[in-house]
């Protein structure tokens, strides 16, 4: 069943011990049984929470499409028990969950924009085995830890190390080729809702395979 994660205070990068979130590290075995082969296309699709009434943001995650399909959740509170995580990245990221993920944050009083990257299959399987070592991270610390990651790549190396989602946001819209979706639906501000609605609509989506 879909459930809430709970986090403590971290840092980025080296620090990230000193201070990190709740651990979280699923068995080989779901990992490798949850695992989805990428799309043959690597990508990074940076997703950012703004507000809807003036526009601020609130949460920074990564879908990486490397080898794997993954989603890089930094403190984030969307999770399934289909789904396996090990300190904030989550595997089994189908193009499906990914639209689940994003509908989950899309409500009322806040919209999410995506901006997707084409990448050399180098960068995006780098990007994959620095965020596996990345997590677990803090609250309020999921644009740090990204921005801080990223930036150590070289073709993400022009984006600032920054606290602030608007501002990684607005950077990574500047750099070559990114395409952008925006995300906006009408659900009530009350995420138990569209937990139970996504739980049934994932255990649904699994028995059609």
């Amino acid at each position: 069943m879909l459930t809430r994660r709970t986090v403590l205070a971290g840092l980025p990068l080296a620090a990230l011990g000193a201070c990190a979130g709740e651990k979280v590290y699923a068995p080989d075995a779901q990992v490798q049984q949850a695992a989805v082969s990428g799309s043959g296309t690597p990508a990074v699709t940076l997703y950012t929470m703004r507000d809807t009434g003036n526009g601020s943001g609130a949460h920074t995650a990564l879908v990486i499409d490397a080898s794997q399909r993954v989603l890089w959740d930094p403190a984030g509170s969307f999770s399934h028990d289909s789904i396996p995580e090990r300190n904030d990245l989550l595997f089994g990221i189908t193009p499906l969950i990914e639209e689940y993920w994003v509908s989950y944050h899309a409500r009322a009083t806040f919209y999410v924009v995506g901006r997707r990257k084409l990448v050399s299959p180098q960068t995006a399987e780098r990007l994959l085995n620095d965020f596996k070592a990345a997590g677990p991270v803090g609250k309020a610390n999921c644009t740090r830890v990204t921005s801080a990651v990223l930036r150590q790549v070289p073709e993400f190396e022009s984006l600032p190390a920054t606290w602030f989602p608007v501002t990684l946001d607005t950077a990574f819209s500047k750099l070559p080729g990114v395409e952008t979706e925006t995300y906006r639906e009408g659900d009530e501000d009350d995420k138990r809702v569209a937990l139970m609605r996504l739980d049934s609509e994932i255990r649904t989506a699994a028995l059609r395979r």
